[in-house]
């Protein structure tokens, strides 16, 4: 699996990281779970909280946007957009 994540302030990007986990048998969500907090460590942020929201926006796109509000800590961005590469 590969990941893809990008951080915004106001309308400007400010950083881009990726990450690729090797295809396992594991389930589709842990792999994408495993991902997300790879991606996060990588990037140096805290790893946001998944709501019903996000589930929708990557079922349909490939992709969704976390925003501050996700957060339990501060951070110093806008939102963060994690996109799967295909």
């Amino acid at each position: 699996m590969k990941l893809e994540g990008k951080l915004f302030t106001g309308n400007r990007m400010t950083e881009v990281h990726e990450v690729t986990l090797p295809d396992t048998d594991e389930a589709f969500s842990k792999q994408l779970g495993d991902a997300l907090v790879l991606l996060c460590r990588e990037m140096d942020i805290p790893v946001p909280m998944w709501m019903k929201k996000n589930t929708k926006e990557f079922a349909a796109f490939y992709q969704t946007i976390f925003f501050k509000e996700q957060y339990t800590e501060k951070v110093r961005f806008d939102r963060f957009q994690i996109r799967m590469i295909l």
